[in-house]
């Protein structure tokens, strides 16, 4: 029992380090996971989304809070500024994509600095990770 909730706190918190700032392998972890088989794989790619999707809205909340600290746009590094860019263009809808590597954690972080809607901010993004998580675990069932 208690190796079993160690897995799935194990999985819970890759998928959240892999969601900040900070690398992380959550998808791996998965893949290991769901290829042995010892839990449901539907509660698998849940539990992953519901990490990744939280240290997503961790970095959502850094984005905000950056903003009302430092206020010029200019401080932000390349990656961020053109992160704010596309979400200034594109609008709420590409937080679908936060689940891409290398932008995603950027896309997030201009989300809260440009502070789009919360709720709707937070389903998106969970939408977009939980089709990520379901397509790794559909190729390996």
């Amino acid at each position: 029992m208690q190796e079993t909730l160690m897995s799935i706190w194990g999985l819970f918190l890759s998928a959240f380090i892999s969601s900040t700032v900070a690398p992380g392998g959550s998808e791996a972890v998965l893949a290991y996971m769901v290829s042995q088989g010892h839990f449901q794989t539907q509660n698998l790619v849940i539990v992953a989304t519901l990490g990744n999707t939280l240290g997503a809205m961790t970095t959502w909340g850094l984005g905000m809070f950056t903003a009302k600290k430092f206020p010029i746009a200019n401080l932000l590094s390349e990656k961020k500024q053109n992160a704010l860019n596309i979400v200034k263009k594109r609008g709420i809808w590409v937080l679908f994509f936060s689940w891409l590597p290398i932008v995603g954690d950027a896309l997030c972080f201009a989300g809260g600095w440009l502070k789009l809607p919360l709720v709707p901010a937070c389903l998106i993004i969970l939408l977009g990770k939980l089709g990520r998580y379901a397509v790794i675990a559909w190729v390996l069932i």
